[in-house]
């Protein structure tokens, strides 16, 4: 590659396009530099908007012009980083998949309203490979507005494996919730298709369109007068599938915008958090768990709902 790298003033890679690069696309100019390291990571860090040609942003099959330059920002060593210095952490990272923390708020890929600041553009300089272009390495979601641990792959054959474990059941997806209501029993099973709202097209629902059998466990963790702390253990992976399906036992989770209408505890989101992950490494067979704890937001709610109930050293 020509034209030579440097650091500037302002930040972040310097590339110079040489004589010898000029018609090459943006992401196989960037992938034969030692510091991108490949074309794949190169259109990840482009996607993020974390690349400029002379100052605008471009699409990765750009065709460079020899002495344009190109200014690209890798994330800092340890963290992830989107719009706004939101850091994603990092639980675990190996060659072949990251487990990650994600933080309410962000969504998970690019989508109509949420083009930046997404997950995977968060994580553009880890090199997320497999599935769709738009969302590299992406093996399930989370919603937008639920926090906690999520698996993304590195490669193509991770995210086939990966993907494949989703589809027996063979990872273990749990949630902890607090939810409106009394149970009478300590665990129990909801066991109903989820499909799209035919009226409210970006809600779902029992039945609906389209609908596909969903089953989630779950087990009562804490009972606190007219709410209840509870662990939801997915067996199937619907779009919105615990929101719906304790909506639709009478029991919809606190701060639900969607679901539950109202928002008696100023939660400020649904209070459902991915606390647990666990499966066998796809290549090496060897067991992983992962734990991660409330953020700050539901545990401050929590807090406060114990100790209006006397409880506040549970």
């Amino acid at each position: 590659m020509g034209g030579g790298t440097s650091t500037p003033r302002s930040g972040g890679l310097l590339v110079t396009v040489g004589p010898e690069d000029e018609g090459k696309r943006l992401d196989v100019l960037l992938g034969g530099v030692p510091e991108v390291g490949s074309r794949s990571r190169a259109a990840n860090l482009i996607a993020a908007g974390a690349v400029t040609v002379d100052g605008a942003t471009a699409a990765k099959s750009r065709a460079v012009v020899a002495g344009e330059r190109v200014i690209v920002v890798l994330p800092r060593e340890g963290a992830a980083e989107v719009a706004g210095h939101t850091d994603v952490p990092v639980v675990y990272e190996d060659e072949y998949l990251l487990v990650v923390d994600k933080p309410a708020g962000m969504a998970v890929h690019p989508s109509r309203g949420h083009a930046t600041g997404t997950l995977v553009q968060a994580l553009s300089g880890h090199g997320l490979e497999g599935g769709e272009e738009f969302r590299p390495g992406v093996v399930h979601r989370l919603d937008k507005d639920t926090s906690g641990l999520l698996v993304v792959a590195k490669s193509v054959e991770a995210h086939r494996r990966l993907v494949a474990m989703m589809r027996r059941r063979a990872v273990d997806r749990r949630y902890l919730a607090l939810v409106h209501g009394a149970f009478s029993a300590d665990t129990g099973t909801i066991e109903a298709p989820v499909g799209r709202d035919p009226v409210k097209r970006t809600s779902m629902t029992v039945g609906g369109l389209a609908a596909r059998d969903a089953v989630t466990h779950f087990r009562v963790l804490e009972r606190l007068g007219d709410l209840t702390l509870v662990e939801a253990r997915l067996e199937t992976g619907r779009t919105h599938q615990i929101r719906v399906h304790f909506a639709a036992i009478g029991h919809p989770v606190a701060g639900d915008p969607m679901y539950s209408r109202r928002d008696s505890l100023a939660v400020g989101r649904q209070f459902l958090h991915s606390y647990r992950l666990a499966f066998a490494h796809p290549f090496t067979d060897e067991e992983l768990v992962f734990d991660a704890p409330l953020p700050a937001d539901l545990a401050t709610v929590l807090e406060r709902v114990r100790e209006s109930e006397g409880r506040a050293d549970a």
